[in-house]
Order: structure tokens, then sequence, then C-alpha cells
């Protein structure tokens, strides 16, 4: 059996960590890399990622898609490029329409259908169209507040209230989640941003207390969500951002999801750069109020940058396997780590 063929877009901090793990796997290959930063255009991916390339035959990234896709080129692509539904869609539909699966780390594509549901259709019918399938997956949403969540109402004979709480650092992520964080911006730039909806904070409360409620059979028929900076007191430097004393390592968020006028879930999510310099550490909490209530923690949070990366690679399987059109993560297998041949948990 041939082994499992991969492109990647987008070769930042998640694409080239998505690299990184699949040139470790079994039964899977890279066959293809586009990135618009020149520093890596026209290098070889294995100088870029400074492995070895051995046997393995090479991949040179390309500056435009058109130079690496051609239908049915790959199996799946492994899309790396924004946070947005919108902004994603045509890169989505490219690959689809040349008759490839698509796996997208964009926060909204995790349950699109929760703010784009035109688009949503759209993507649905292309990819059927094309005989392919299309999801959205990470680390949140994709897992910690929302499938996990799901997973764990499944003991339970009823469900009152639900809250998920992500105290997470945002330091393994590239220069697009600092801009979206307001990292290193001041409070006032902050406060500006919020107003004129230019800072994004967390993307993806939409998408996760949507896709609970559409699991459990929740009509959630408002959303509130609020944004409140996280001020440094000391100079803090991570990979790819950085905050002086005074000005925003961070973004606090918080949503609220109502149920026939009744508060039922409940999102907490500070998320900062390098958070133990002042104190803070990380970790996970679910807790679900019903019969029998259910309690989790998680102390540290699990690894957002890897988390998302091992999201993604570790879901190729289940969407080769997927009946044609748009997925989410309620509509799969459960995710697990993949530590023998890939191709064996191919259907074909």
């Amino acid at each position: 059996m041939e082994n499992i063929k991969v492109i990647i877009w987008g070769f930042g901090a998640m694409g080239s960590g998505m690299a990184r793990m699949l040139l470790k796997k079994k039964g899977v290959e890279i066959v293809g890399v586009c990135d618009r930063n020149e520093a890596r255009v026209n290098k070889s991916m294995y100088d870029v990622l400074d492995v070895e390339r051995g046997d393995r035959p090479e991949v040179i990234i390309k500056h435009d898609i058109e130079d690496v896709v051609t239908e049915g080129c790959a199996d799946v692509a492994l899309v790396a490029t924004d946070s947005f539904t919108a902004k994603t869609f045509p890169r989505v539909k490219y690959i689809l329409e040349n008759k490839i699966n698509v796996v997208s780390t964009a926060e909204e594509m995790a349950y699109p259908q929760a703010q784009e549901p035109e688009l949503s259709k759209q993507l649905d019918e292309i990819a059927k169209a094309n005989g392919v399938s299309v999801l959205g997956t990470g680390i949140n949403p994709g897992l910690i507040m929302d499938l996990l969540v799901v997973c764990l109402t499944g003991c339970m004979v009823d469900v009152e209230h639900i809250e998920a709480k992500r105290v997470n650092s945002l330091s393994p992520f590239g220069p697009a989640v600092m801009e979206e964080q307001g990292v290193g911006i001041t409070v006032d730039e902050f406060n500006k941003g919020v107003e004129d909806s230019t800072l994004a904070g967390h993307v993806g409360f939409a998408e996760s207390i949507k896709m609970i409620g559409d699991a459990i059979g929740w009509n959630v028929e408002k959303l509130e969500q609020q944004m409140k900076p996280i001020v440094t007191s000391v100079d803090r430097k991570s990979p790819y951002g950085f905050a002086k004393a005074g000005n925003v390592a961070g973004v606090n968020m918080t949503a609220q999801g109502y149920v026939d006028g009744e508060l039922k879930i409940d999102m907490i999510h500070p998320q900062q750069i390098e958070p133990e310099m002042e104190g803070t550490y990380t970790g996970d909490y679910i807790n679900i109020k019903g019969t029998p209530e259910v309690n989790m923690s998680i102390k540290p949070e699990v690894e957002g940058g890897l988390g998302t990366i091992a999201m993604c690679v570790n879901m190729i399987p289940h969407v080769i396997n997927a009946a044609p059109g748009l997925k989410t993560m309620i509509d799969l297998p459960v995710p697990r780590a993949i530590m023998g041949d890939m191709r064996k948990l191919i259907q074909r």
C-alpha cells in the first residue's frame, strides 16, 4: 500500500510542527508545502526544519499553491493559514475542488455553522461534489472546551450546567496568534481594539458552545462574550511575542451560552505568554452539574501548540475515511494517538 500523501499549506509554527510530527510517523509522507514567507520560499523543507532528509524525496517550499496542488496529488492537505472561516474559505475551496481532503487549523472551522451557516453549506456541497471531506480542529476549539465536554456528558443522566475553564500559555504559538491576542500592545490600544473589533482574542467560543449544545440537544439561542487585558508587571518574552512591563501579555476571555433564557454554558479562558513569570499556573478544568456531577482537572494544561499539531495529524485517517462533506469533531471517531503505521487505519 502506498504511503498517505500530505500537503501542508502554511509553514509557520503550526505547519512546521505538523511536518516534524509527520516525519516521525510510519506510512505517511509530505509531498508538498506552500508558504508565503520569503525566508522559506524555494528552500528545502528539510533545511528549514533542520532535519536529515535521508532517502526521502526532496520537498521544496513553494510560494504559490498552484505550484503544489494538482488534482488528486495528495490524500489530505493540512491548511494552517487563518483563524476565520471566511478568510480560509477560498483556500479550502481550492483544495477541495482538486479532490483532496482538508484538515484546517482555523478556529472557526471547528464548527463553522455557528457563525457562517451559508459558507458551511457551500463547503459541504463542494466537498460532496468532489468526493472528499473537510474538518476544522485543534486543541481548542476541537477538543478541550468542547469535544471533551461532550464526551464527559456521556456518563450523565441529565445535565444542568456546564463550566469549561482553560488557563493556558500562548508562548508556543506564532505571530498571527500574538496579534489576535494583543500581546505586546498598550492597554489603551487593547481597549480600542476591543471597541472596533480589530482584536480577535480567543477565537472559538461560539463554535465550542454551539457544538456542545447541538451535541446534547440544547438549543443555544443567545451567546455573550467578554474580553479583558492581562497586564504584565514584568517584561515577558516568548518565541514569537514580547510584552514589556505595563503592556498586555494576553487576554482574559469569558463567554456564556443561554438556553430557554437560562445560563447553561460558562466558558472561562485566560491566556497569556509566559504565565508562570507572575505566578499563574496553567490547567484545564471541566465542571458539569447534573446527575451524576462530573468534575475534571488536568494540571498543567494540555500544551496548546503541540496539542493543535497532534490533533490535526491524528485526525488524518478519520478525515480520509469519512463520507464526503463538511465534518466536525462530533461527527468523526474520537481522536487518538497514532503509534503504528498510519496506513493501517485507512479503510479502502
